[in-house]
C-alpha cells in the first residue's frame, strides 16, 4: 500500500479568494459611500461615455416592458408585475455591466453633505450623466421604431407603447412629482442594496423586486421615460397607415402624447427623482456614515 503523496503547497499565483458572504447594512453602507466617491474621479469622456450606455440599457428595459404590456386589455396585477420585473433588465445591466444612471447618481448628496463634493462640481456631474442618459435613450428608441418593433402583434406593442405614454404625460403635476419621488426611492434601495451582495447572482436578485415594485405601481422614472415617451412620439409621428388600421385609433385618440407633454413629464419626474434619491442617500448616511464622519 503506498502512501499518500502530500498536496502541493498553494501558489503565490494563485487568484485571490473572494468572500461570497452578503454585508451586513453598516458594512453595505461603506461600500456604497466607495461606490459613490469613485464616481466623480472619472474622466469626463469616460463619464459621458458609460451615461449614454446607461440610457441605453434602460431603454431596453422600457422595451421589454412595453412588449409584456402589450395586449393585456382590462388592468392585471400580475401582467403588472411581470411587465415590472422585466423592466429590472436595464437596471442589471447598468449595475453589472457598468454604467452611470443619474436616478442613481442622485444619492451623491451623501458627498455632500461630508463636504468631500462641491455643489458645482456635482451639479456638472448630473448634468452629463443626465446628458448621456438622454442621448442613449432617444437613440434606442429610434432604432426600435425603424426596426418596426412597434408592429408585432398587429400593432399590439406600438398601441402598448401610446397608451403608456398617454398615461404618464397625462397625469397632473402633483402625481408627477410623487410618483418620480417614490419611483427613485426604490431605484436607488435597489441601488443600495446590491452593494451588500458578493455575487452577479446576489445583486440580480437584490435589486429585481424594488424595480419590479415601482414599475408595476407606475411610478415614474425620468431616464425609463427618456425612452418610453419618445417611441410613442415616434410611431405617432410615422407609423404607416396599416399600423392604425391594426390598432383601430387615430392619431388624435392620443391627444396628450406630444413633445410639450414629454418635455413636462421628464421636469417634473427628474425633480422627484432627485428629492427621492436624495431622502435615500440622506437617511443611510445619518443613519451608518455620520458619526463616522464627525
Amino acid at each position: 500500500m503506498t502512501a499518500e503523496r502530500p498536496a502541493p503547497p498553494a501558489s503565490s499565483d494563485a487568484p485571490p479568494v473572494v468572500s461570497a458572504k452578503d454585508a451586513a447594512p453598516p458594512e453595505a453602507a461603506k461600500i456604497a459611500l466607495e461606490y459613490l466617491s469613485g464616481k466623480v474621479k472619472k474622466p469626463a469622456g469616460d463619464v459621458l461615455l458609460l451615461s449614454v450606455l446607461a440610457g441605453a440599457y434602460i431603454a431596453f428595459g422600457s422595451i421589454l416592458y412595453i412588449v409584456t404590456s402589450a395586449g393585456g386589455g382590462a388592468y392585471s396585477g400580475p401582467q403588472h408585475l411581470i411587465a415590472g420585473a422585466s423592466f429590472a433588465v436595464g437596471l442589471v445591466l447598468v449595475v453589472i455591466a457598468g454604467a452611470e444612471l443619474f436616478t442613481g447618481d442622485t444619492m451623491l448628496v451623501i458627498n455632500r453633505m461630508r463636504d468631500t463634493l462641491d455643489a458645482a462640481t456635482m451639479w456638472r456631474f448630473w448634468a452629463l450623466v443626465y446628458g448621456g442618459n438622454l442621448v442613449g435613450a432617444l437613440l434606442i428608441a429610434a432604432l426600435f421604431v425603424a426596426a418596426g418593433g412597434h408592429m408585432p402583434g398587429e400593432g399590439a406593442v406600438g398601441l402598448s407603447a401610446l397608451e403608456i405614454a398617454a398615461t404618464k404625460t397625462g397625469k397632473g403635476w402633483v402625481a408627477l412629482l410623487a410618483g418620480g419621488i417614490l419611483a427613485n426611492m426604490l431605484v436607488c434601495l435597489a441601488i443600495w442594496v446590491t452593494q451588500a451582495a458578493r455575487t452577479v447572482p446576489g445583486k440580480i436578485l437584490a435589486l429585481l423586486l424594488p424595480v419590479a415594485a415601482f414599475v408595476a405601481a407606475g411610478f415614474e422614472h425620468s431616464v425609463a421615460n427618456m425612452s418610453i415617451i419618445p417611441i410613442a412620439l415616434l410611431v405617432k409621428a410615422f407609423a404607416a397607415p396599416e399600423f392604425w388600421t391594426g390598432i383601430s385609433h387615430t392619431a388624435a385618440d392620443f391627444p396628450t402624447v406630444t413633445l410639450g407633454g414629454f418635455v413636462r413629464n421628464l421636469v417634473v419626474v427628474t425633480l422627484g427623482n432627485i428629492f427621492g434619491g436624495a431622502s435615500i442617500g440622506l437617511s443611510y448616511w445619518f443613519a451608518y456614515l455620520k458619526k463616522r464622519d464627525a
